[in-house]
């Protein structure tokens, strides 16, 4: 394992969860690749920072439970972790939001340049969210 990978993944979680969003962001590097779950592929801070931006409005989460695995080099990690949520708002193509709390498995891969999250692609079981905020 990559101990300054392990921290920097470990900080970008705690920022995360913290709600700090300047540092969250400030842990990518500019071109960063997100792999949206069940998604498509966005490059660019930019559209990182939509996407945090409209995942805020809909979403209040935690990350917990989490476990890192990294390479030897630490360019590449692996994060597994509990999503603590509650569903705020409607997001749109989704069920209506009325304050429900989910808890969700799920994982994310990365990529690692220059100490900066280069890419990010993030799994877990939308039809199991979707049970869980349906009821």
């Amino acid at each position: 394992m990559n101990q300054a990978t392990v921290t920097l993944l470990q900080n970008y979680y705690d920022a995360f969860n913290r709600q700090d969003m300047d540092a969250f962001l400030g842990m990518l590097t500019d071109d960063v690749i997100h792999d949206v779950n069940q998604g498509g592929r966005e490059v660019g801070k930019e559209k990182f920072t939509a996407f945090m931006d409209r995942m805020n409005a809909h979403y209040k989460e935690q990350i917990v439970d989490i476990s890192i695995t990294t390479n030897d080099a630490g360019d590449r990690a692996a994060v597994e972790f509990t999503v603590l949520g509650e569903y705020l708002s409607t997001d749109e193509g989704l069920p209506e939001a009325a304050g429900q709390k989910y808890n969700l498995p799920a994982g994310a891969f990365f990529v690692i340049r220059d100490g900066k999250v280069a890419r990010i692609t993030n799994y877990y079981n939308l039809e199991d969210w979707i049970k869980q905020v349906v009821g």
